[in-house]
């Protein structure tokens, strides 16, 4: 199915030349798969394909490339399964538009909230970095923060942090000398690494969000809000499918209100 779809597109046949003879694509030539393949599976199963029409396409990549398996994910390499599930524009939409649309709207944002003993810290360490649900009872921003991040000491038992970690839920493990000093980014997904292939918080958060998707797995109860901020609000995910809070629709529609 993938084979005929880049014969029948322009470019298609230079796709699988470039495999053929150095068994691997680089990395705008993979953007070109991505976007054919889009573009055919649109026009095969229109504007809005099923979840299982979108694997299909995904494992049809595997298949047809199978070096670009990564042998730690079932179908693929999650930033490419991401990709086919919903496009590169929009798989692109957080690393490009962090830093200038939404980060400052956000800071400005939290200075307004009541103050509490977290806030400050957490404000400074926004401000420092330039790549940085509902629930029953409440957690505060600092344990919220330990639930999504968790930092290892590079010279300690990767293993015992692990086995110390309740819970089934996906979380990015930051392992350096120390927090402001990482090295390398992982996530974790039931006491399993999967290491991050980039060295900034934003890209580590960026593959944390998307393997939700990429693994089908529900966001962690304490952190549902925010998740679903990014997804509808950066990301524009089923936004009118969605039962957000109000407070989250507040929020997107104050950052996306240029005079904010």
């Amino acid at each position: 199915m993938v084979k005929n779809a880049l014969l029948r597109k322009s470019g298609g046949q230079g796709i699988l030349e470039e495999y053929k003879s150095e068994n691997t694509l680089k990395h705008r030539t993979r953007r070109q798969l991505v976007n054919i393949l889009a573009s055919d599976m649109t026009e095969r199963h229109g504007r809005i394909p099923s979840r299982r029409q979108k694997e299909k396409y995904a494992l049809g990549i595997i298949s047809l490339f199978p070096a670009l398996k990564d042998p730690f994910s079932p179908k693929g390499y999650v930033n490419q399964d991401f990709n086919l599930l919903f496009g590169a524009e929009k798989s692109s939409k957080l690393l490009n538009k962090w830093d200038t649309t939404f980060k400052p709207k956000i800071i400005k944002e939290a200075t307004q909230l009541t103050q509490s003993t977290d806030l400050p810290r957490l404000l400074k360490a926004a401000e420092r970095h330039p790549e940085t649900g509902r629930k029953k009872t409440k957690i505060s921003p600092t344990d919220a923060a330990d639930r999504m991040v968790l930092f290892h000491k590079s010279c300690s038992s990767i293993d015992e942090c692990l086995k110390e970690r309740e819970g089934k839920q996906p979380f990015i493990l930051a392992v350096g000398l120390t927090r402001n000093k990482i090295d390398t980014y992982y996530f974790a997904v039931d006491k399993q690494l999967i290491p991050i292939h980039h060295t900034s918080s934003l890209s580590a958060f960026d593959e944390l969000f998307k393997c939700h998707y990429v693994f089908n797995l529900s966001y962690d109860e304490s952190l549902v809000h925010l998740y679903m901020f990014v997804q509808t609000t950066v990301f524009n995910i089923d936004v009118y499918s969605t039962d957000e809070s109000p407070r989250v629709r507040v929020l997107r529609a104050k950052m996306l209100n240029d005079n904010v």
